[in-house]
Formats: structure tokens, C-alpha cells, sequence
């Protein structure tokens, strides 16, 4: 979420009562190892523009994408690539709808010819997970409530409607946005990431997708100190890499619109306890909303908002 609805300061103040008014900073302070360069392999932080950027962009006006905007998500099956996006008509208050688009090498994309594939309701910020030959897809919907829907074939969704997320002792969140779900599952559990005015990300479990509950009522990862992200965060994607698992995540330093975002990462060995890239940003700026592919020899950075271009390994720069 890049706009939001509730000033981050109202989210950190609800976050102190519910931590009996230790911040969270000083929790996470507390427990969290110091970070160095050395922990962060360097296919992960040291990155270059593809030529020909961008790969992917609005189709104009007129066009029902005429823009896209923040976080799509890139799949590859079999020989195909996927590309889920939201688009929309410019302006503000427009429908953000769910588009779809395929590529042979992910560098040169084809729209569905029936876009947007949901027409009916809001779908943006999104990110998918198959699980079997079920896709999950994790969106924010209206007023930056994160929902889910779920799909056979990846074109045909079904809502199944907004997340069920509760505190630590099971009570209801307060009221207000809970945007940019990112979804992590191992050993049969649903990890979700989200966040809320993009003053914190917070982390919450699942066995069923039906209720997650907080693992605690602190965030797991918060703005600042540096300037980069010292006033705003949202989690994009996590990967795990032996017993590591990294984040990559947008950060805001600017106090007003409009904000300019960069691409940040972070690493864990409990998605609960964070450390941040000692050297971030990694991209920056203005390039948000990364995701992460690497397979089949090909690795590759995708940033999204508010057009679609890839970043390639420094080393590698210039390679496809």
C-alpha cells in the first residue's frame, strides 16, 4: 500500500498500548543480531537495469490499464511466464482491477486477451502462492483490506473475501487498513506478512487460511532508523535460502507526498527477529514493489510501480 488512508503515527501509538508501552524498536533492539554485509549473498543486494527497461507499462489512455501501480507478481510454469498486475484508469478513486499477461522469456509480455480477469471487485497489491494445483492469491481489496481468492487455472478467480487476522489474544484488529499481504508457507503453516498505513509490518499464522492470529502484537519489521525507510515500509516478498530467509521490502524516507519509494531487503532465521541490509537500498530511486525470480539459470529483480522493469545481478549486467 503507497497511499494511505491512516496517519502512521495513529499505528504506532496503538502499538505501544498493546505492548504496555515499549516501543517496538526497543523490543526488536533487544533480541536482534547486528547486521553485516558478509550475511547477505551478493545475488541479493548488487543489482543493474536490464536495457530496455521497461518491460512491462499501462496501456495508456483510454485503455482500461491505462496505468498499473504497486506490487503484480511474475510465476513461471512449464515454458510460460505469468504476470499478474493491477491496473486502472489514472485516477485516484478508479477501480483497481486485476490484469493478466504472459511471456515465453519474461521479458516480453502478451495481455490476456479477456482482461481485467476480475472485473466486479477490488484487487490490487497482490501476490500469489500455489500450493498443488491450487493458486492463492493475496490482494488488497477496498479501503486496503487484505483478502483472498483462490484459482484452478490462474485466469479464473473466486473470492473468497477479507482476511480474518486477530491480535496475539485473539481479538479483532483495530480498525484501519491491513494492506500489502505478503504469504509465506512451510511445515503446513500460513505465515502472512501485512501492514498497516505502512507504519510497521506485522506477522500473523494460519494452519486453515480461515483466522491468523499475531505471533505477537509488535511489528516484526519497522520503519528508520536511516533515511531511506525512516518514515514508511511494506514487505513485498520472502525467500529462504538454507536456513536464511530475506525479505525484500519497500522503504519511504519522505514526510509528505509525493514519496519516493526503494527496494530494501532484510534477512532472518524466524521471519520474526529482522535484520536490514546494512548497505541499503538496493534499488533506489524511485523503483518499489520488487520481486524476486530466480530459476533455470535466469535470476532476475522485477520492480512494479508504477511500471514493470527488470534488474539483473551486477555481476551479469547486460546478460538475458
Amino acid at each position: 500500500m503507497l497511499a494511505p488512508r491512516l496517519g502512521a503515527w495513529t499505528i504506532l501509538l496503538a502499538v505501544l498500548l498493546v505492548t504496555g508501552g515499549k516501543s517496538a524498536t526497543a523490543q526488536q533492539a533487544a533480541t536482534a543480531e547486528p547486521a553485516t554485509s558478509r550475511a547477505f549473498p551478493a545475488d541479493l543486494v548488487s543489482w543493474a537495469p536490464l536495457p530496455g527497461n521497461p518491460v512491462f507499462q499501462g496501456g495508456g489512455p483510454g485503455a482500461w490499464d491505462a496505468k498499473i501501480r504497486e506490487r503484480g507478481w511474475i510465476m513461471r510454469e512449464g515454458n510460460t511466464y505469468s504476470l499478474w498486475y493491477t491496473g486502472y484508469d489514472g485516477t485516484r478513486e478508479g477501480i483497481k482491477q486485476l490484469g493478466y499477461a504472459t511471456s515465453s522469456d519474461g521479458l516480453h509480455w502478451t495481455r490476456w486477451p479477456e482482461n481485467p480477469i476480475v472485473r466486479d471487485h477490488w484487487v490490487e497489491d497482490m501476490m500469489v502462492v500455489k500450493q498443488g494445483d491450487t493458486y492463492f492469491m493475496f490482494a488488497e481489496g477496498l479501503n486496503d483490506e487484505a483478502q483472498l481468492l483462490v484459482s484452478k487455472d490462474g485466469v479464473n478467480w473466486e473470492l473468497r473475501g477479507k482476511l480474518n487476522i486477530r491480535t496475539h489474544a485473539g481479538e479483532p484488529l483495530s480498525p484501519g487498513p491491513f494492506g500489502t499481504p505478503t504469504a509465506w508457507f512451510e511445515d503446513n503453516t500460513w505465515h502472512l506478512f501485512y501492514e498497516r498505513a505502512d507504519a510497521g509490518v506485522w506477522l500473523a499464522r494460519s494452519s486453515d487460511l480461515r483466522v491468523f492470529t499475531n505471533v505477537q502484537d509488535a511489528p516484526v519489521l519497522l520503519p528508520g532508523p536511516e533515511k531511506y525507510d525512516r518514515n514508511m515500509i511494506a514487505l513485498n516478498q520472502v525467500i529462504k535460502r538454507g536456513k536464511d530467509y530475506f525479505a525484500f521490502y519497500h522503504g519511504s524516507g519522505d514526510e509528505k507526498p509525493p514519496r519516493t519509494w526503494s527496494t530494501c531487503l532484510a534477512r532472518s532465521t524466524d521471519l520474526i527477529h529482522w535484520q536490514k541490509y546494512p548497505d541499503n537500498p538496493v534499488i533506489g530511486p524511485d523503483h518499489s514493489s520488487g520481486v524476486f525470480f530466480s530459476e533455470a539459470g535466469v535470476t532476475r529483480l522485477y520492480t512494479m510501480h508504477s511500471q514493470v522493469d527488470i534488474f539483473v545481478p551486477a555481476a551479469r549486467a547486460g546478460a538475458r
